[in-house]
């Protein structure tokens, strides 16, 4: 039986064309035509004064605005628990220490109580944390007027982790214009991809050729090979760039696909007890609904996020549990965490569901006669 992957890649018209032209200039290298029109697309959507710098990664992005900011061995910078634990590597990198903070029920995101409650306790110790990194999480914008008005009180710079968020907005917002700096996935499994790449949103031009220069090993302007600064290999390949150049070109269709698997799954599970999907709290938020994700609560389901996984994947229908909140993880439990159990529920209860734009309607049909009939036996 065909497997339905959770969120798989999905090509349009023009990959192979702006592929093949990177080949017949041989501009197949960090340089080139693809890499141009790429980070022009990407700086008028997010719209002036934002400037792209393109790299292989969305990790690679959130370590070069670390560096950037100026963190440093043993300096404090805050992040959400409930994500990747891409979001959270870079500061380690750094080998600076992540504060970690939980979530809040509504949006999933960084708890805004917690984090000024964090910021408060760290400064209580001597500690002025240097940077917030608050991540949109599945596509969910999180609540950025409350974060932004606690980052601009005690004056500390936001990294935006919009990895999974390209699309959504808040109060007309994109999401990545909010902070110093934001960060754009381009991963395989994201609603457009490069296949693998990712995005640094800058606020000026410096700071972007700041970031191109880093990506490309820190090599000054000289006519022989001369460092000054620790460089690295992160920057994108031309070949890739085509690739994101036509997913470009189709992102305004590819999330209002997501949405619409979204509303499907809204009427799958619309008067089924015990069942909680992620929902935007209001009209000011737009989410992408790049994953769709429920909360299933065994005691008035009768069912577990777990048995429900293993029905889907029986029947070759891939999900995914939630993130494990990252101060739960072995690498970072030593590391402080402000919160209480919001993250933990989210993880204990939670499932992403396949939210692919090419899910087929046969895909969908497969998905619910499982769904539902898995629930129906429950029930009876």
């Amino acid at each position: 039986m065909k497997v339905i992957k959770l969120s798989s890649a999905y090509s349009g018209n023009n990959e192979i064309k702006y592929v093949e032209q990177a080949v017949l200039y041989n501009e197949i290298s960090n340089f080139g035509k693809n890499l141009n029109l790429f980070s022009q697309q990407l700086e008028a959507y997010f719209a002036k004064p934002n400037r792209i710098a393109l790299l292989n990664s969305g990790t690679s992005a959130i370590h070069l605005a670390l560096i950037q900011l100026g963190i440093k061995v043993n300096d404090e910078v805050i992040c959400q628990s409930f994500t990747f634990s891409a979001s959270a590597n870079p500061i380690v990198y750094q080998k600076a220490i992540p504060v970690f903070i939980d979530s809040e029920a509504e949006t999933w995101n960084m708890c805004p109580v917690q984090l000024e409650i964090a910021i408060k306790d760290r400064l209580s110790l001597g500690i002025k944390p240097k940077a917030i990194i608050v991540v949109h999480s599945y596509g969910m914008p999180a609540k950025m007027d409350d974060i932004v008005k606690i980052s601009e009180k005690f004056s500390i710079p936001i990294i935006e982790d919009a990895a999974g968020a390209l699309g959504s907005t808040y109060k007309g917002v994109k999401c990545g214009n909010f902070g110093e700096f934001g960060i754009i996935s381009f991963n395989g499994n994201k609603i457009i991809t490069t296949s693998s790449g990712g995005a640094l949103i800058c606020t000026t031009e410096n700071q972007k050729i700041k970031a191109n220069f880093l990506a490309t090993q820190a090599k000054a302007s000289k006519p022989f090979y001369h460092h000054e600064e620790i460089g690295y290999n992160y920057s994108m390949s031309n070949i890739v760039a085509g690739i994101g150049r036509a997913q470009m070109e189709v992102l305004k269709e590819r999330v209002l696909k997501r949405r619409e698997v979204n509303v499907f799954y809204k009427d799958i599970f619309e008067g089924i007890n015990g069942i909680t999907l992620l929902t935007e709290p209001s009209q000011y938020y737009y989410s992408n609904h790049w994953l769709t994700c429920i909360l299933i609560n065994f005691e008035e389901a009768g069912f577990s996020n777990e048995d429900l996984k293993k029905e889907l994947e029986e029947h070759n229908i891939e999900t995914r549990f939630l993130w494990k909140p990252l101060h739960l993880q072995p690498i970072f439990s030593d590391f402080p965490y402000y919160g209480k159990y919001i993250s933990e529920q989210l993880f204990n209860r939670g499932l992403c569901l396949p939210s692919g734009s090419n899910l087929t309607n046969q895909d969908k049909n497969n998905i619910k006669t499982v769904i539902m009939r898995f629930i129906s036996n429950k029930i009876n």
